[in-house]
């Protein structure tokens, strides 16, 4: 575990010093499990990746995800941040698209580039699937909202591109500010399956260019709220398409996040439609704000 290197990255970030902060370590075959459980414990991130070798295996690099409490198959925003340091520090030259093999298979992401620099990320995540319709007073309670708070129009559903999201539709921004979970009720609503977490959306946003204001809250990570959250916002891509919700199944949107701890956010969503099927893409921009060795 000595001399071990990692890299600090703001994904979905505007500027360094905002978005979500990961820790990606870099050859990481040595560590064992409890070894890699420790070290994001000891990050406190929401996530912490491992790059387990710089050489591909079925055309994709091995990497492994820790939150402080457990290892995930999937999250968004170390699926965009370890593409980044795998696209630095090994591939080392532009790139078009890096492959990951995650525990929920294998994950592609496509690169931008400005002046020889990655500009936008993308990743493609897993084919949504779409659970049934949830009551909003089971979810009303834990997320700190009330029922008129709730635009009745659209359902609330779980939604799942890889993780699974409960998807709540609000009316307006001051709803969504408002939005104050119970931590333990929202554990316990939470802890009884594998869900993610809750995000809670609104079309209204601080600023004009964007078109939705977000926010996830997911107490078992350790934090109550996330500031920026591809998985779960690849939940919601998947549903505004399902619903109609921006006119169309086939979106392109600007998402904001993360203002509420003070860690703007800026967040791209895409789908296309074909067959009856859904393909959705989650883009943003990442940071490299330090370097360091665990020693």
């Amino acid at each position: 575990m000595k001399n071990l290197g990692f890299l600090i990255l703001d994904v979905f970030a505007e500027k360094k010093f905002a978005g979500n902060q990961l820790a990606v370590f870099l050859g990481g075959s040595g560590l064992k499990r409890g070894d890699m459980q420790a070290i994001a414990k000891e990050m406190n991130y929401s996530e912490t990746t491992f790059i387990m070798s710089a050489r591909k295996s079925r055309g994709g690099y091995d990497v492994r995800i820790f939150t402080p409490e457990t290892e995930v198959p999937f999250a968004g925003h170390p699926t965009l941040g370890t593409a980044f340091a795998i696209q630095q520090e090994i591939e080392r030259k532009p790139v078009d698209e890096v492959w990951l093999n995650l525990g929920v298979g294998q994950i592609p992401v496509s690169f931008t580039y400005s002046s020889g620099e990655p500009s936008v990320l993308w990743m493609t995540q897993k084919a949504p699937s779409f659970g049934p319709e949830i009551p909003a007073a089971e979810i009303c309670r834990a997320a700190g909202i009330n029922p008129g708070d709730i635009d009745q129009r659209y359902p609330v559903m779980e939604v799942s591109t890889g993780l699974p999201f409960i998807i709540v539709p609000l009316s307006n921004l001051g709803a969504l500010k408002s939005a104050s979970p119970e931590s333990g009720l929202l554990k316990k609503t939470l802890g009884s399956s594998s869900t993610g977490g809750v995000l809670l959306f609104c079309p209204e946003t601080r600023h004009p260019k964007n078109d939705l204001s977000v926010r996830v809250f997911a107490d078992y990570y350790g934090v109550t709220e996330d500031p920026a959250t591809g998985s779960g916002n690849g939940c919601l891509a998947a549903y505004l398409s399902r619903t109609g919700y921006m006119g169309g199944p086939d979106i392109s949107a600007r998402v904001e996040q993360g203002y509420e701890i003070g860690r703007p956010s800026l967040l791209r969503l895409k789908t296309e439609t074909s067959g009856g099927g859904i393909t959705v893409r989650v883009g943003g921009k990442v940071y490299l704000s330090a370097r360091g060795r665990l020693v």
